[in-house]
């Protein structure tokens, strides 16, 4: 955790400067907000309007059969009611806090509340026209303006969030934070936040009562001091967030914190779960009888996230299996050529929540592997101890070319097809395994296990365990379906080297 003094030297220069500028930076972020909130307001009227007229053009110019024909209506009718529902639809936007900062610039919550307010802007629309007799709106209309109203305003908002993520890389839209808690919880959020430099947070470095005298700096950031020196360091650094790690301090210092600042409209207190390490589902907030208990979600992925993944899924395994199936046949009559037994091999592991399933792969040892392993106590040994041989004697000729080629592993699209399985995800454990991953156990099993993923791009069997194990935990902290489709891309070249392939 404590790096060199060179590098605690730079980081240290780094926070004085922060210091040094903390006041003008705090006036330019209060700035930066309001330029994005006004600019936010005039991009959703600029695509609702877009929308309206887009909506007209394709009912009315096209002359499309699937429209009922009729009489055109001319468009300043539908000018004069656009004009009329902006500021309506931008109060709605509103009313849903889709302009409120907490639900901007991070997850899908946003496109789900956007979702609700279009649509309730437009059943507001449909009810004015019930009330209002003269007025008549086509249904068409209505429905391709609901439709494109969240089209066009879903893809500027994600546009404009991509813009936001790159501009947080080069030091803009940033909240100054530290962290209460010089422990290995956290540790691991400081990692983590570090990490995803699009999250809005600037770590300036860690608070502690039980800070080594001597250090300056911890686990890459500053050492600054104790929780009783919070009010200079906010004033010092400009300091909007604080993460409270749990069982870090006493419950009287804890009610101390929230107490002082748990109201301030210039700092945010946000306490860690205590469950970081273990835990990477999502949490939420349950009452029961007026008493907040936490709820942890048993899968990792749920609502549009999960619908995206199963799309990308469905997609690849049944392109996969419809251009493939003469390759499947061909390895098939291979495999019966070679050796005698079944074409296809089952084995048993753990998928979502503990639940087993046989996961399907070609043949590609002799059926009698046992025996033949038998003959070699050194291997036997080594098979024991790492789980793995490079050079494995119950290894058929064609199981060779299948496992160095990855075409062993074409079998499990059909897991993919029964929802056992995912295109992407982590390595797939026996249940003789989960022993071995502890306390990551929980968490692998949060999310389907993967035909391919980071630990796949990185090197396969070449990889060691406790790296296999980063790179899963990795893969289910950060998943988003980009990093899904960025190792789908990196899979093909690492198939086609066929590094730690054996």
């Amino acid at each position: 955790m404590f790096k060199s003094a060179e590098t605690g030297a730079k980081i240290i220069e780094g926070a004085v400067e922060t210091s040094r500028k903390a006041k003008q930076l705090h006036i330019s972020r209060h700035n930066q907000w309001r330029a994005f909130g006004i600019w936010l307001v005039l991009q959703d009227i600029l695509l609702i309007s877009l929308a309206f007229g887009a909506a007209y053009f394709i009912r009315f110019s096209l002359q499309l059969p699937i429209f009922k024909l009729e009489a055109r209506i001319a468009p300043s009718f539908y000018h004069q009611l656009a004009l009329m529902a902006l500021p309506a639809w931008v109060l709605c936007f509103s009313f849903f806090g889709l302009y409120q900062r907490k639900n901007l610039l991070g997850g899908t919550r946003e496109y789900a509340l956007l979702f609700n307010a279009v649509t309730t802007g437009m059943v507001t629309m449909v009810f004015a026209e019930f009330l209002l007799p003269n007025m008549t709106l086509a249904r068409g209309w209505l429905l391709l303006s609901w439709g494109l109203a969240f089209l066009f305003v879903a893809v500027g908002r994600f546009t404009l969030r991509r813009a936001i993520y790159a501009l947080r890389r080069r030091g803009y839209f940033l909240s100054p934070a530290v962290i209460i808690g010089a422990n290995p919880e956290g540790f691991s959020l400081a990692e983590q936040l570090r990490r995803w430099t699009t999250s809005g947070l600037q770590l300036i470095g860690f608070v502690d009562d039980e800070l080594p005298s001597n250090a300056r700096y911890i686990a890459n950031l500053p050492a600054l001091g104790t929780p009783n020196q919070l009010d200079d360091l906010i004033a010092r650094y400009g300091i909007e967030k604080l993460i409270l790690t749990s069982n870090s301090l006493p419950r009287e210092k804890v009610l101390h914190i929230f107490q002082r600042y748990g109201t301030s409209p210039d700092v945010n207190v946000l306490l860690s779960s205590g469950l970081y390490e273990i835990i990477t589902t999502g949490l939420e907030v349950k009452e029961f009888a007026f008493v907040p208990l936490l709820g942890v979600n048993k899968v990792r992925l749920t609502g549009i996230d999960r619908i995206l993944k199963t799309m990308l899924d469905w997609s690849v395994a049944l392109g996969a299996l419809i251009v493939g199936w003469p390759i499947f046949a061909i390895l098939a009559l291979l495999i019966r050529l070679d050796s005698p037994g079944p074409v296809f091999y089952r084995r048993r592991v753990m998928g979502v929540n503990g639940k087993q399933f046989d996961a399907f792969k070609f043949r590609t040892m002799y059926v009698n592997g046992d025996e033949i392993l038998a003959r070699y106590p050194d291997l036997q040994a080594q098979l024991a101890q790492t789980h793995k041989l490079k050079y494995d004697p119950r290894v058929t000729r064609v199981g060779r070319f299948l496992r160095k080629t990855s075409l062993d592993e074409l079998p499990q699209l059909f897991n993919v097809l029964r929802e056992e399985m995912s295109v992407v995800g982590p390595r797939m454990i026996s249940p003789p395994e989960m022993n071995m991953y502890a306390k990551y156990g929980l968490n692998l099993l949060t999310v389907k296990p993967g035909m391919t993923g980071l630990w796949q791009i990185s090197g396969r069997s070449d990889v060691s365990w406790e790296q296999r194990v980063r790179f899963d935990m990795h893969y289910i902290r950060n998943w988003s379906i980009w990093l899904d489709i960025q190792i789908l891309i990196q899979t093909i070249p690492a198939v086609l080297k066929s590094r730690g392939a054996y």
